[in-house]
């Protein structure tokens, strides 16, 4: 169950000693407890504009964060306050003031810069605090956020054509939200009323200038760097909350006692970072929890402090590996404790031991599967299933053992009065041998009824009984004053004992094998089954097939004869009108030659009939051709489909090969097993 922190005031997450950087690890103590999802609201902004009273609102408390009455910057550092969060339940709202930057003590403003990055890095809603409207003076003030791309990487490596870390931080960094304290001026534009965001968009447009383009490019940076990193801005802007020397009790004063529309401004501020702030998140959408933003603090302020670059990728890697090794740590603790509640050694089976250590092991594994992010290569992974199986090992071995000690243990408790009466001298007289082994077999029988042996029970007995050889031959030497019938009953019975022993052994064993063979033969005609039915699917597809291409060529056919006879029947009418011109032209010829020309003009038109009698014949040749063409094409089609029907008939074959190897195979195993028995009887 995620755990909650209440803080009674805040403390310092990030100490600024003499210029260097160093996490209070007091106050990582307090992060590590924080299970919940965090949202973290960091402020930042010159010293003595009044940050830490809007941080103690957000506490909702009156004091906390030092306020300060001077002239002097009171935060160093970093300081934190966990709170439950007031509308999220189930989260916890991290507030990070900062130290005022711009502070003349320091006198170096590198420290300065620093502190802007890590404010910028570990929270997910980013307020800047100044005073004042917004004017080249206030947004010259924010020159931090031009060196962003100088003080934060977002990789740990980028080649020429990959995107500039500067697109990139779009991706990882938090909403950005200005609040304008002593805000004095009426938000109007142009006549008409405007919302404090709309005057932050105004303020924000890049100014226009002729000549100087490089000075024109340097006043919009600024503009360009808060549009490029921060595409969701808010702006709030708060009257003076007292006049005069009030300001500096205003820790003591009470709201009746504030400006009325000083009051109403904080508490719109409030609820839109109550209601808006966003959880923190990684990269791949992982919400960031206490540890986590521990870990991002560690990262961040010693890679600072060794002169690097802060990289997000890195932080992330960094993260990954802790919480996955954790991951796999608590994995391996909850396999442990399944193991030992449910585990009861020696089990009764080998598969009773694996059922539980598989049962274990999957409820293992999805607890890592939750708990761990960002795993590559499954290196993490790869390491909890080495474990696990290192850990199965060692309960086989514990199994094996446990089973051991239970069945030495009883076979002595079981056969010490036996060895009490070999002692006694009672097995020392004719027929003591027969009554020996007698009493050996229902020791034995005793001995198989007991309860939870364990997988050791048969091969302990028997190293048992092998230990007891040389107690049995010494009766058998005393016991010669049997008669040679009398031994041959007693040889004949001890075969039939062992013969009925191997018959119950080889008939075990023999249902064991056709239940074995059964699960084939129904394996086997279920496979031949479905391969039938695959082939039947096929011939179906290919006598369809078939059919349709028939039914094509029937049409084709059908298609040509009827082309055939429109040309023969046009071919007819034609060779009709050339007799009947020919008639016409001999009648001609036998006129005048005054109807020469007219002889000549039909000499033109039967040339005429001839080109398109020849142009009907190409037609016709090229229908004759295309008909040919179709044909091939579909025997083609047809062969290749016979192709694919004889490769699926031949891996069905094969298949079928194979199965009949394996009951070969199986068969032959079986007669080794008859084989055994018969050696071992």
């Amino acid at each position: 169950m995620a755990t909650e922190v209440h803080m009674p005031g805040p403390m310092c997450l990030i100490e600024n000693v003499k210029g260097q950087l160093r996490a209070n690890q007091e106050a990582l103590g307090i992060l590590e407890d924080i299970t919940q999802p965090v949202v973290v609201v960091a402020i930042v902004g010159l010293y003595r504009t009044g940050k830490s009273y809007l941080m103690n609102k957000l506490a909702g408390k009156q004091t906390g964060f030092s306020l300060g009455s001077t002239v002097q910057s009171h935060t160093k550092g970093i300081w934190m306050w966990c709170v439950p969060h007031p509308q999220k339940p189930g989260h916890t709202l991290v507030l990070l003031d900062t130290e005022g930057l711009g502070d003349v003590e320091k006198g170096d403003n590198q420290n300065d810069c620093w502190i802007f990055a890590l404010a910028i890095l570990l929270s997910s809603t980013f307020v800047y605090n100044s005073m004042g409207p917004i004017n080249q003076p206030a947004i010259d003030q924010l020159h931090y956020v031009t060196e962003l791309t100088d003080r934060i990487r977002s990789r740990s490596s980028r080649d020429q054509d990959e995107v500039e870390d500067s697109d990139e931080f779009v991706r990882f960094f938090p909403d950005f939200v200005w609040a304008l304290r002593d805000f004095s001026l009426e938000l109007k534009l142009n006549g008409e009323p405007i919302s404090a965001d709309e005057y932050l968009e105004n303020s924000l447009k890049l100014k226009q200038g002729i000549g100087q383009r490089d000075k024109v490019k340097e006043l919009n940076l600024p503009q360009l760097c808060i549009h490029k990193f921060f595409p969701k801005k808010k702006c709030f802007v708060f009257e003076r909350p007292v006049h005069g020397k009030k300001v500096a009790q205003i820790e003591s004063l009470q709201d009746q006692d504030l400006d009325s529309d000083f009051v109403e401004q904080v508490a719109e501020f409030c609820s839109y970072v109550f209601s808006c702030s966003k959880v923190k998140t990684l990269s791949g959408g992982i919400k960031v929890n206490g540890a986590r933003l521990k870990s991002l603090v560690v990262t961040h302020v010693n890679t600072i402090c060794s002169g690097s670059l802060p990289c997000i990728e890195n932080a992330v890697l960094a993260l990954s590996q802790t919480e996955n090794a954790a991951a796999v740590q608590k994995a391996i603790a909850h396999y442990d404790q399944q193991m030992s509640q449910k585990l009861q050694l020696p089990t009764e089976t080998l598969q009773e031991l694996m059922n539980l250590h598989r049962a274990s092991e999957k409820e293992a594994i999805k607890i890592f599967m939750d708990n761990s992010f960002k795993d590559v290569n499954q290196v993490f992974m790869t390491q909890l299933v080495t474990e696990l199986e290192t850990k199965q090992e060692e309960f086989l071995k514990k199994n094996e053992q446990a089973s051991s000690d239970r069945c030495l243990a009883l076979l002595q408790d079981i056969f010490s009065p036996l060895e009490d009466d070999v002692k006694q001298g009672i097995y020392h007289k004719p027929g003591g041998y027969h009554l020996f082994i007698q009493k050996t077999q229902e020791l034995k029988k005793k001995y198989y009824e007991e309860p939870r042996k364990g997988v050791q029970a048969e091969e302990v007995l028997q190293r048992f009984l092998q230990s007891k050889d040389d107690v049995t031959d010494a009766i058998l030497q005393t016991d010669q004053e049997l008669t040679e019938k009398q031994k041959e009953i007693e040889v004949e019975h001890m075969k039939a004992e062992a013969e009925e022993a191997t018959a119950k052994i080889r008939e075990e064993m023999q249902q064991k094998i056709e239940k074995l063979l059964k699960q084939k033969e129904k394996s086997h005609k279920k496979h031949m089954k479905q391969l039938t039915e695959m082939m039947e699917k096929g011939q179906g597809r290919m006598r369809e097939m078939q059919q349709r291409n028939e039914q094509l060529l029937q049409e084709k056919e059908k298609c040509h004869e009827e082309h055939m006879k429109q040309l023969t029947e046009k071919m007819e009418k034609a060779q009709y009108r050339m007799s009947k011109m020919e008639e016409k032209i001999e009648q001609l010829l036998q006129q005048t030659k005054s109807y020469e020309e007219l002889r000549k003009q039909l000499t033109e038109k039967t040339e005429e009939a001839r080109v398109q009698m020849r142009e009907m014949q190409e037609k016709f040749e090229k229908l004759l051709q295309q008909k040919d063409n179709n044909h091939a094409k579909l025997m083609k089609e047809l062969t290749e489909n016979l192709l694919n029907a004889q490769k699926v008939y031949k891996k069905v074959c094969q298949i079928r090969e194979q199965l009949q190897q394996e009951k070969i195979k199986l068969q032959e195993q079986v007669r080794h097993l008859e084989k055994s028995q018969c050696v071992i009887s």
